[in-house]
């Protein structure tokens, strides 16, 4: 699973907007897949040092900061995607894949490359 947090500060527009996009994208690529959580930076001063945020929005996935700015949607789905599939995901998309008949002709090894 991937984990992703968002650090906002109160009153940040930009940190709802941050929000509003991540719940789009976890909700498109599935919620079994990515678990988020808001990180407001005045209550985790600390943490967001650690990780080296200096503004808000900012986005940490697996405990790493990847966006120090608000990153375009396509980029935060990208980057998302890249990460489940390193996560062991890709499993699941074999399944999908050989659950497609036109994929593979009758007979065939299906999980063979």
């Amino acid at each position: 699973m991937v984990k992703v947090e968002v650090f906002s500060s109160p009153g940040c527009g930009k940190c709802t907007h941050a929000k509003h996009i991540l719940e789009d994208i976890v909700n498109e690529l599935g919620q079994n897949n990515i678990s988020w959580r808001e990180v407001n930076i005045l209550d985790e001063m600390d943490y967001a040092v650690d990780l080296g945020v200096m503004s808000t929005p900012a986005i940490a996935i697996n405990g790493a900061l990847v966006f120090s700015s608000l990153p375009s949607p396509a980029r935060l789905r990208k980057e998302l995607s890249k990460l489940m599939a390193k996560n062991g995901d890709e499993a699941k998309l074999h399944h999908y894949l050989a659950s497609v008949p036109f994929l593979h002709p009758a007979g065939s090894q299906v999980g063979t490359c």
